[in-house]
């Protein structure tokens, strides 16, 4: 039998909780709020890859909340590429990611194919990612104050030591890309896993991380300004969990299909400022949050860099619905 079982997204919800006000923040962080998502759109919606005809390798960082001890860290990696098969065009992806949360420790690597139909003037696609997630918790990190009636070291809801634990998890998507717009839905977590963390073969000490599912809607569209060298690039994403909601939306201006720049609003959040280069087939964009709700008062804002580089690929056809820029979809 077990000695006992405790819910440990209890004790994240806490320590968000106290990193900030924000109520969207009450469930243990998985998935990274990643303000270039635009960019990015594989990270949330499986059924984007393969889009374009190129190996597509994206790697990235997201330094949260900078001047908060032990603030979210997300770093990840993507590759996408798209194939022939039974006559009809796929996709196929490789994500992986890590995201440390105070002692809390996430670990994601899945696997992401995509199926692909031309209909109405653009390229519907369908998507599905399996992978493993990895929870680790580092409960001999613990700091319990000495001499106080208020805390004591002997609570069974704390681990002892390093738990950790993995279950199987599982995200789909559906979008659809036209020529002068782009439009996805998605839900990752799907099964909403839980996952038994324990210490090593102890069977006497397990723990629990529920794991919750997200939905995103994102579109976009890329609008070219008459007689310049300059493009509109607008676009918004909304992500939920049923219970809460967040939105944010961008407007993104490009430049001789070489810089580009543009601000964001995350709603009750933050505002965020982006800019961007494409050198040949290499993309740098970077873009900094500021919070405008009361966690501004302890934290200097939050960083992010994503690198990207793009590998030709002969499909043997003309893609006729490629987007402007491969940044957007």
């Amino acid at each position: 039998m077990l000695k006992h079982k405790t819910h440990i997204s209890t004790i994240i919800a806490t320590m968000a909780l106290l990193l900030a006000s924000l109520h969207f923040k009450a469930v243990a962080q998985i998935d990274a709020q990643l303000t270039q998502y635009w960019a990015l759109p594989s990270y949330y919606n499986p059924s984007s890859i393969g889009n374009v005809d190129f190996i597509h390798i994206t790697a990235g960082s997201k330094l949260q909340w900078l001047g908060i001890k032990h603030a979210p860290m997300n770093f990840f990696a993507m590759a996408d590429m798209p194939f022939k098969f039974l006559n009809r065009r796929w996709g196929t992806g490789l994500m992986l990611q890590q995201e440390n949360v105070g002692l809390f420790s996430t670990q994601t690597i899945a696997a992401q194919l995509a199926w692909k139909k031309k209909m109405l003037g653009g390229t519907l696609s369908v998507g599905v990612q399996v992978g493993l997630l990895n929870q680790t918790f580092k409960g001999d990190s613990i700091r319990v104050p000495e001499n106080d009636d208020a805390h004591t070291s002997v609570d069974d809801a704390i681990p002892k030591g390093v738990v950790d634990g993995r279950a199987l998890d599982v995200a789909a998507g559906v979008s659809f890309t036209h020529k002068w717009f782009w439009a996805a839905i998605s839900a990752t977590h799907v099964t909403a896993p839980t996952i038994t963390l324990k210490a090593g073969e102890n069977e006497e000490d397990l723990y629990q991380f529920d794991t919750g599912r997200f939905f995103y809607f994102m579109g976009g569209s890329n609008i070219p300004i008459k007689n310049t060298l300059f493009e509109i690039q607008p676009s918004v994403m909304v992500k939920t969990d049923l219970k809460f909601w967040q939105a944010e939306a961008t407007a993104r201006v490009r430049y001789n299909k070489f810089l580009s720049g543009g601000v964001s609003y995350r709603y009750k959040d933050a505002v965020s400022v982006m800019i961007g280069a494409e050198i040949k087939n290499f993309f740098v964009g970077y873009a900094f949050d500021y919070p405008i709700s009361s966690i501004n008062k302890a934290t200097h804002g939050s960083h992010e860099l994503i690198l990207n580089y793009n590998v030709k690929l002969n499909m043997g056809e003309v893609n006729k619905n490629k987007h402007k820029s491969i940044r957007i979809m």
